[in-house]
């Protein structure tokens, strides 16, 4: 199903980077991830960030339906073909988190991998999140953000002006965004990727709920 709506954007944000995020994230180590975190979404299903659609193999039958929604035309034109092959239906929808289109409550499970350091304003995307997800809905997610360790947190802080004019946000606190926008954990897991420099690597993953 073709993209609608979303915002204009520049040459190196609407060109270029969408293919650095596609090669970038087509890594075995992530796909780990995916592996262990997707399979669970459930009933009707919105993948924040969909990016060129890595994740669509990994819904498995309980997934009623998924809405992916991105804010890029190239990664959602790169995504179609893996939406047409999905086991369940796949709906892509061209927005930024920070303003879903979609009713409250009107979502069973929302997944969410590597996606809150790409956004502009990590909270209003989660707020609009938790405003989507029904009451006992979950939010799957996978993040990197900022490490536990002082230096390379100091390092992370250093750099993130300058990283997140090319790719994102190095030094988003993850759980501390999570718990601020109204979610409460189910499962909580942490550490680093153990590839790659730790100021880019520390990963946080889990299961998220509303809280009532």
């Amino acid at each position: 199903m073709p993209a609608i709506g979303g915002p204009s954007l520049g040459f190196y944000e609407d060109k270029v980077l969408p293919r650095l995020i596609a090669w970038a994230m087509r890594t075995g180590e992530l796909t780990r991830y995916r592996e262990r975190l997707v399979p669970r979404a459930e009933g009707r299903v919105l993948e924040v960030g969909l990016g060129s659609g890595l994740n669509l193999p990994w819904y498995g039958r309980q997934a009623e339906r998924v809405i992916g929604l991105e804010p890029s035309a190239e990664l959602l034109r790169r995504a179609a073909s893996l939406a047409a092959r999905a086991a369940c239906p796949v709906h892509l929808l061209r927005a930024a988190a920070e303003a879903i289109p979609l009713a409250a409550a009107s979502i069973d499970t929302a997944v969410m991998t590597w996606t809150l350091c790409s956004l502009r304003d990590a909270r209003a995307g989660l707020r609009e999140v938790r405003r989507v997800l029904r009451p006992g809905g979950a939010l799957v997610f996978v993040e990197h953000g900022l490490a536990p360790e002082p230096g390379v947190a100091a390092w992370q802080h250093r750099l993130d002006p300058l990283w997140w004019r090319v790719s994102c946000h190095l030094d988003n606190p993850v759980e501390r965004l999570l718990a601020e926008a109204g979610f409460e954990f189910l499962e909580l897991r942490s550490g680093y990727l153990g590839a790659g420099p730790k100021l880019a690597t520390f990963m946080v993953e889990g299961v998220a709920r509303p809280v009532p």
